[in-house]
């Protein structure tokens, strides 16, 4: 790794930590026949993550968007790309619910998805994808390590019994060996699909500082259009093997 990261996780954690985003529902609903990818049910698709994922108008920071920081728009996050590769696919575009849970990310200890995503389990997805790690503190002692793993096994645990036919799991984008690590086997475990992208921080044109200024570091060292993607197209193989 060589970009200091010391005041990204708190920037991912910001303003946009319990939010919550509901997509085309509408026009989902007035599509005829059923999404599939493959054999593959795709008619509901759920995206937990953080700031990468979303996150909402924080003046701050200078970040005006609702969407994956810090792409250009909401067309170019990963989550927009990804649903929108779907919808080629499928033949019609899928339902989406998309949730910050940073909230995860810092109380990883305690954290009870249950009772805490009710409304995500509610929505029954036929595909989950998790983006998290970036924000979780470093995992300094095996004890940490394991307790992390095994909070992410529960959480897939937790959202394999909502019904979804695939989930799918991301390294961070900036990578950590113990955090990737601990989800790697935690997917292993639940039988969900980890996708590593960690070598996508080594290129520079994945940051958004290398398409355009911000005043802010961390909102900067987000991927950029480039960078998001890089992450849509590694998720994409990965649902498509």
């Amino acid at each position: 790794m060589t970009r200091p990261l010391p005041r990204q996780p708190a920037l991912l954690a910001a303003a946009l930590g319990g939010a919550l985003m509901a997509v085309g529902a509408a026009d989902a609903a007035a599509a005829a026949g059923q999404a599939r990818l493959g054999c593959v049910k795709a008619e509901r698709v759920l995206f937990l993550g953080n700031s990468i994922t979303l996150h909402g108008p924080a003046e701050q920071i200078g970040w005006s968007g609702n969407w994956g920081m810090a792409a250009s728009s909401a067309e170019k996050d990963y989550v927009h790309l990804l649903l929108q590769l779907l919808s080629e696919a499928a033949g019609r575009k899928p339902e989406a619910m998309i949730r910050n849970i940073a909230d995860f990310e810092r109380g990883y200890r305690t954290y009870d998805p249950g009772s805490a995503l009710k409304k995500e389990l509610d929505f029954g997805a036929d595909l989950a994808i998790v983006a998290i790690g970036e924000n979780v503190p470093a995992l300094a002692s095996e004890e940490a390590k394991q307790t992390f793993k095994n909070s992410v096994s529960n959480l897939l645990a937790t959202l394999k019994k909502s019904g979804p036919s695939a989930i799918f799991a991301r390294s961070c984008f900036w990578p950590d060996n113990a955090k990737d690590d601990a989800m790697r086997q935690a997917c292993q475990e639940a039988g969900a699909t980890f996708v590593d992208i960690s070598g996508l921080s080594r290129d520079e044109s994945h940051y958004a500082r290398s398409e355009r200024r911000f005043a802010h570091a961390g909102v900067a060292a987000h991927p950029g259009d480039k960078g998001m993607k890089a992450i849509a197209d590694a998720l994409w193989k990965a649902m498509n093997q």
